[in-house]
């Protein structure tokens, strides 16, 4: 079997991240259609991120899948966000926030003369909104996990008028030092007069027993449209009195805060005054998820003409046919079987992500190279060798939706996806399945946050190879070789602070600073589709950096069911990091039973629950969301709860990430398949801690039930 060569782009990151890609320049957010909801004013980002005026937050949202970068700078504070519109009624964002007048730690062999860093979590949501008569309502909570700099929560209400926006809110906790009003909360129950001080366990937990509690303060202000489009104008009065600040006692001459915002292209640019002292400016770049895409170069599907086949099924070209559909339909034929009314080809979709595009390329090629006689197609999509669904084309409907007889063409009536009929498996015999294959990425590892500098960073490639048996079986490693880096900047590489855990992630800095050439992985596997709906795959060898053994994994994933689940069970040994070769001593067991579910109440999302036993030997619950944009972008976060308690975890309390998942196909001129994911692990301890196993079968039956295209 021959194979051709591909060269990816692959990120990997090990703790603290934020990164984003734009593809396309954006629409102006004012310029975008109607269907994205966007709010001709007032739209604008605050200095800690988020929709707000200068200091305070605003109860509007942006348009839903924008997400903006920016980054703003005044005497004492540097802040760096990315704010993601997720729903139109839920905005998050996250922040890393740099404090001028404080060092990172007292001890200078620890961190040097680096400033105080920290990273902060913001989440509002809409509950009302804005209509003819009525405000927008909303409430949001800021920096509400972790050492909470600025641990804040606030009920908004914002109404336009004209080229005006109007916003009132009140505010608890950093929003609400000055005390202006009294807590209606404290009113209902004493419980509420008084604010907790300090952070439960290590941080990076919620500390919902502070929420809405403590002084609260009323704030504000004005936000206006000037008749020059791309100027904004900002007026606001503050509830907070930067009395116990981060930065330490700040003064404040004046509780109004003046600024302007000017649009260029797809950049914000901001300028304030603050406290009455104080001048800051800042910079966002703004793009929208659902819009991103890459101008392709590619032929358009093959048009139907109105002239019949009329030849015998022993007439078809099946030369040109192959070629056909891999160079116009990216559809990789691995076997066929022919009768007189009904074909059925098997292969693999190599180019086009989206299974609407993908079955009318190949539809078009078929109607057009077979005979009339031939009613009905049978494509069946594979991975590998493993058959994964089959989509039965009605070729004569199909061809009346291609050629426009309709009054409303509609392709996708014309055909069904289904599980693997046993007249197609009693016919599949792939050839070629064996011989060699080989890639090559390159990588980048980033880490932001650290004690040593707050940025660190570590690129190269991964050369990957194997040999495939017979497209089920394969033996496949790769070698990750380093070409540039500064981790040499670390001053430690095994976590110090104590731990009664196993160090089953601690340590990973031995791992990716011991060598420049290591050996990422070397493992045998199996995979196959072993009963209705049902798949399974078993693996051994060196199955990533830090760990190699033994493993397998069942999976029952129904043809476009909103459901899957199932189950891995794996016995793995801690690699050396001295030597790629050998083993250190500490051994477990570890496994999860997992849910896949993408709730219809909720378009475009998938929950993943995996509950099972980690490294560490701990046991508990992963929860993961992901959110689905047109583009194919995905976003997600994931918590992992065991039975270790914040106290033996260590700082963050417990294991939680986001990740931004991109495909291929917008880096690229040509349609492509895949994607590469880059995750964002504020804190990365020894509890919750999974295998990274080579292969998962959730996403190598991806087209099962697509969640990620």
């Amino acid at each position: 079997m021959s194979r051709k060569k591909r060269v990816t782009m692959k990120t990997y990151y090990l703790v603290p991240i934020t990164a984003a890609l734009t593809i396309a320049p954006n629409v102006n957010a004012e310029a975008q259609s109607e269907e994205w909801n966007i709010s001709p004013v007032g739209s604008s980002l605050m200095v800690h991120g988020g929709t707000g005026l200068i200091q305070t937050p605003t109860s509007r949202m942006l348009a839903e899948g924008d997400l903006r970068l920016n980054y703003t700078d005044n005497d004492e504070y540097r802040f760096w966000s990315a704010t993601l519109q997720l729903f139109p009624w839920m905005q998050t964002t996250v922040r890393y926030t740099d404090v001028r007048t404080r060092l990172y730690s007292p001890f200078p062999g620890f961190s040097g003369d680096q400033t105080l860093k920290d990273k902060g979590i913001d989440v509002k949501f809409r509950l009302l909104e804005e209509s003819y008569y009525l405000p927008e309502l909303s409430v949001g909570f800021r920096d509400f996990g972790g050492t909470g700099f600025f641990e804040s929560e606030f009920i908004g209400l914002s109404k336009q008028a004209g080229n005006f926006n109007f916003h009132v809110n009140m505010g608890w906790g950093y929003l609400g030092t000055t005390g202006n009003v009294s807590n209606p909360f404290c009113e209902a129950s004493d419980s509420y007069c008084d604010r907790p001080g300090g952070f439960t366990g290590n941080g990076g937990k919620i500390d919902y027993q502070r929420f809405f509690k403590g002084p609260a303060s009323l704030f504000g202000g004005i936000e206006y449209q000037t008749p020059w489009e791309p100027l904004r104008l900002k007026l606001e009065y503050e509830g907070n009195n930067y009395i116990n600040d981060r930065a330490g006692s700040l003064t404040q001459d004046s509780k109004w805060n003046f600024g302007a915002n000017y649009s260029w292209n797809d950049f914000d640019f901001s300028l304030n005054y603050q406290r009455g002292n104080t001048i800051g400016f800042g910079v966002s770049y703004n793009f929208n998820l659902h819009t991103l895409s890459q101008i392709k170069v590619d032929k358009p599907p093959r048009p139907l003409s109105n002239d019949k086949n009329e030849f015998g099924v022993t007439d078809i070209n099946s030369q040109r046919l192959t070629q056909d559909l891999y160079y116009q339909a990216g559809f990789a034929l691995s076997t066929s079987h022919i009768k007189d009314n009904e074909v059925t080809i098997f292969g693999q979709q190599t180019s086009y992500r989206y299974e609407d595009e993908a079955t009318e390329r190949v539809g078009r090629i078929l109607a057009s190279e077979l005979p009339e006689s031939v009613d009905t197609y049978r494509i069946v999509n594979t991975a590998g060798s493993v058959p994964m669904v089959e989509t039965v084309v009605d070729a004569q409907e199909f061809k009346r939706q291609a050629r426009y007889e309709t009054l409303e063409p509609n392709l996708a009536e014309s055909y069904k996806r289904e599980d693997i009929s046993q007249d197609s498996l009693d016919h599949y015999n792939p050839k070629n399945t064996s011989g060699f294959f080989t890639g090559i990425e390159a990588f980048w590892i980033q880490t932001f946050g650290n004690p040593e500098e707050f940025y660190l960073y570590q690129a190269g490639v991964m050369v990957n190879g194997g040999y495939s048996f017979d497209g089920k079986t394969s033996v496949a490693g790769t070698i990750k070789a380093n070409l540039l880096q500064n981790f040499d900047k670390f001053n430690f590489t095994t976590d110090r602070a104590p731990s009664t855990l196993p160090r089953v992630r601690t340590n990973i800095r031995e791992y990716v600073s011991g060598s420049d050439i290591t050996m990422e992985n070397l493992y045998l596997h199996w995979n196959d589709r072993i009963a209705e709906n049902l798949y399974a795959q078993v693996y051994g060898g060196y199955l990533e950096t830090m760990y190699g053994g033994v493993g397998g994994e069942l999976l029952y994933r129904p043809v476009d069911s909103n459901l899957a689940f199932g189950f891995d069970i794996n016995y793995v040994q801690q690699r050396s990091w001295d030597n790629d070769l050998d083993f250190f001593d500490y051994k477990v067991l570890t496994g999860h039973a997992n849910v896949f579910w993408q709730p219809e109440f909720l378009p475009d999302t998938l929950l993943t629950v995996k509950v099972g036993q980690y490294l560490a030997k701990d046991k508990g619950v992963t929860i993961d969301f992901a959110k689905r944009f047109d583009s194919g972008i995905v976003v997600g976060a994931y918590a992992a709860i065991t039975n270790v308690s914040s106290e033996e975890y260590g700082e963050g309390s417990f294991t939680k990430g986001f990740y931004l998942s991109i495909p291929f196909d917008l880096f690229s001129l040509k349609p492509a398949k895949g994607s590469g994911k880059i995750p964002w692990i504020p804190i990365s301890r020894d509890g919750g801690q999974a295998l990274n196993r080579p292969i998962e079968l959730f996403g190598t039956t991806n087209e099962r039930s697509p969640f990620a295209r």
